[in-house]
Formats: structure tokens, sequence, C-alpha cells
């Protein structure tokens, strides 16, 4: 189990079986499990998720012109977990939703 630290500094799980689930349910994911800890502690942007899950981006250059998408949940002020990660091109998918912090740059 790996944990990285949110912005908000609260500790976040990525546990075996979440791992596992992200690795053979997303396969094209397999060589990012360090960028999904970096997607978590350095996002791009955050949205609201629909269950009170957020979802963070960040592009990396190994990806080209996708950017990899965290989904995890903040359960208290010390402990959350990942729900799902995944490569998207379709940032577009999100402007819907409410976006909770941006990188300033």
């Amino acid at each position: 189990m790996n944990v990285a630290i949110s912005i908000n500094k609260i500790s976040i799980r990525l546990t075996d079986e979440r791992w596992k689930h992200i690795s053979v349910g997303h396969p094209e994911m397999a060589d990012y499990y360090y960028e999904i800890i970096e997607t978590i502690e350095l996002p791009e942007k955050i949205y609201e998720g629909k269950y009170d899950e957020l979802i963070v981006i960040k592009h990396f250059e190994k990806t080209n012109d996708k950017f990899v998408v965290v989904v995890y949940k903040e359960i208290n002020a010390n402990d959350g977990f990942i729900i799902t990660a995944y490569l998207s091109n379709k940032e577009n998918e999100f402007i819907k939703r409410k976006l909770i912090w941006e990188l300033q740059k």
C-alpha cells in the first residue's frame, strides 16, 4: 500500500486491492503507479464528484495528449482512499462538474 498526501493534507491510500482494480480494469494504467500518487499530491485541477468524491487530473509528458485522472474520497481529516484511476483525453467531460481547485501557473 502506498499513501499520497492531498492538497488538503489528508493521507489518501492506494491499497493493493485498488491497484489491482485499476491495473486490471484499466490495463493502460499498469505503468502509471507513481503518476497516480503524483496526480493526487500535485494536481492541475480538482473537480467535485457526484457522491462526495474528488476527481483530480494532471498531464504528464509520457501520456502525450492524455492526462491521468484519479478519483478518490477524503473520509475525514486524516484518511482517504483511491477509488479508481484512468487515462483520458476528454477534459470537457469534467467541465460540467464544479471546479474546486486549479493550479495557478
